[in-house]
């Protein structure tokens, strides 16, 4: 169809408990959208809401778009480093700041907003915008287009071409090409019939959807042409269940359509750099333990190392579990963990193929200060079994009109235990795991610088990939491999690999293990060193001598 229109697509950035939109993510929606305005005769660009702040013009510029549609909302906030959310007063100014083309607004921030956890959303109209897409933003949009209401939930059969039709659109993200595509596989809960979990938002999406592998492949396909080389299957609530049926609440996996699925991904994109997953229900692990482990084994088969299966434990206290009709009870997540380091904890590369990595919400129902000693009392347990975890995630519990958790909850009755529990989890959990998970002289490949500077912070495309600190002074954008020499409570510190020992700045030498200030002084007096051993008779044994470079 030939462009007679032309439209504009601001991505203010969306995370929920089954998709992830900030950057350097792109979410399904925006692709989706896209296809829907090529397939109405627009010509889409698209910007993102952190474009917006450096330039206001990108997104207001008069009579430049006949049509805006900005997709925005967070259900699960969190801290981001490669984005900032647009938050409802942006959202609110930039609809004000658009008067002449007509304006739509979608995304999760239709179910209600609120500016951080420990607060309620609030669902209300956004003010300067035209019309709210209601629903599937993309299902929306093509019936206001085709001239019915703006609302539609989400139907593959529509979506699925609007994805391939739109796959170009990553083209003009930021950060292309290192942009990793978030791909829908599900959407709703198995659960939802119960209920859900308390505060979750998925199950406003109804009963599982399943895709199929055939839609998603083709949208990898069309992903692939247009440059995408990094992926995640991650919008869905659980990706053993995928396809699967029986088992209730808990359905029962299904191995071999999960093998069927990476290898149509691989298929579609066969040198691809990152495929990684997201969600994984530690409720259809400890249930299922025989037909889970064997769906991990083809999930490890099939994906690249470096993975992370985020398991939404919420609470180590089998009261809250209870009250808020939470997916597994803490015996069941532990022996989730022990089940998914004993298919994923084999290293390739260097770096553990597949770790669960634990979510943990404050401000549920039952809550009291006993929690947070089941909280410490469970990870503690983890450490002292020797069992690896890529990650805990510790937020507060920002609850949403329709769910249980909107008017059951304890949000502000216990915010001095919640802070000395989340202290507690970094310096005394997260810093000994990092360096169980990342030893000295691990190699990190592909580092993406995204915060210039001295030092420079970058991470590695993936799955909740590791903040990597360099003490160099480096463009954004850089990708190098870098090798860790050092660990903080959520990040490592690591030098650009191999390791120029004759070339590198004092600051950066003394991040070699065992250097210290002193003796870096003492290395750049003796350079250039012609040889290791000439090196080991300053410094002696580092346990990276691997790396280095004379």
């Amino acid at each position: 169809m030939a462009m007679t229109s032309s439209a504009l697509i601001i991505d203010g950035y969306v995370d929920e408990p089954a998709c992830l939109g900030v950057a350097p993510y792109i979410s399904p929606y925006i692709r989706e959208v896209a296809g829907v305005l090529i397939e109405h005769g627009y010509a889409p660009r698209y910007v993102t809401i952190d474009q917006v702040r450096a330039d206001p013009s990108l997104a207001a510029a008069p009579g430049r778009e006949d049509l805006v549609v900005m997709i925005a909302g967070l259900t699960v906030p969190g801290a981001y480093i490669g984005g900032k959310p647009a938050t409802l007063t942006e959202v609110q100014q930039i609809g004000i700041l658009l008067r002449e083309p007509t304006t739509a607004i979608g995304g999760p921030i239709a179910f209600g907003y609120a500016s951080g956890g420990g607060k309620k959303a609030i669902r209300q109209a956004i003010a300067g915008f035209d019309v709210t897409l209601s629903g599937s933003p993309a299902v929306a949009l093509g019936a206001w287009l085709s001239g019915g209401e703006p609302a539609g939930a989400g139907d593959y059969s529509l979506t699925d071409p609007w994805c391939v039709a739109g796959a170009g659109i990553i083209g003009e993200h930021p950060a292309f090409p290192y942009v990793m595509c978030e791909l829908e596989t599900a959407t709703g809960c198995s659960r939802a019939t119960v209920g859900g979990c308390s505060f979750c938002t998925e199950p406003f999406y109804g009963l599982p959807r399943y895709r199929s592998i055939e839609g998603i492949a083709e949208e990898v396909a069309a992903l692939h042409a247009a440059g995408a080389r990094h992926f995640r299957l991650g919008r869905q609530p659980d990706l053993l269940a995928y396809k699967s049926s029986g088992g209730g609440e808990f359905p029962v996996p299904r191995p071999e359509v999960l093998e069927e699925l990476f290898s149509a991904v691989r298929a579609s994109a066969p040198d691809l750099k990152t495929l990684h997953i997201d969600n994984i229900n530690p409720g259809t692990i400890a249930r299922h333990e025989d037909a889970a482990r064997a769906a991990l084994a083809a999930i490890v088969a099939g994906h690249t190392p470096g993975d992370t299966a985020a398991f939404g434990m919420e609470t180590a206290d089998p009261a809250v579990v209870a009250a808020n009709n939470l997916k597994a009870m803490p015996d069941d997540v532990f022996r989730a963990i022990e089940i998914v380091n004993d298919v994923g904890g084999k290293r390739t590369g260097g770096v553990p193929e597949l770790l669960p990595g634990l979510n943990f919400i404050v401000g549920l129902a039952g809550e009291t200060a006993a929690t947070f000693d089941a909280n410490e009392t469970f990870l503690q347990r983890v450490l002292d079994a020797s069992l690896l975890v890529r990650r805990v995630n510790i937020r507060q519990l920002m609850p949403f009109e329709g769910t249980t958790a909107y008017d059951e909850n304890t949000l502000g009755e216990h915010d001095s235990r919640f802070r000395t529990f989340k202290e507690w989890a970094r310096t005394q959990f997260d810093e000994p795991m990092l360096r169980r998970v990342f030893p000295a002289g691990t190699i990190l490949s592909g580092v993406v610088v995204e915060i210039p500077g001295k030092p420079s912070f970058g991470r590695q495309m993936g799955s909740y990939p590791i903040l990597v600190g360099i003490p160099l002074e480096l463009p954004a954008r850089t990708v190098l491999d870098a090798v860790v020499v050092d660990w903080g409570m959520r990040s490592v510190t690591a030098l650009p690999c191999p390791v120029e020992v004759n070339t590198l700045p004092v600051a950066a030498l003394r991040w070699i293990p065992g250097v210290g200030k002193k003796r870096a002084a003492t290395i750049a007096a003796r350079r250039p060193f012609g040889s290791l051993a000439e090196f080991r008779k300053v410094v002696g044994e580092t346990g990276i001598e691997g790396v280095m470079r004379f």
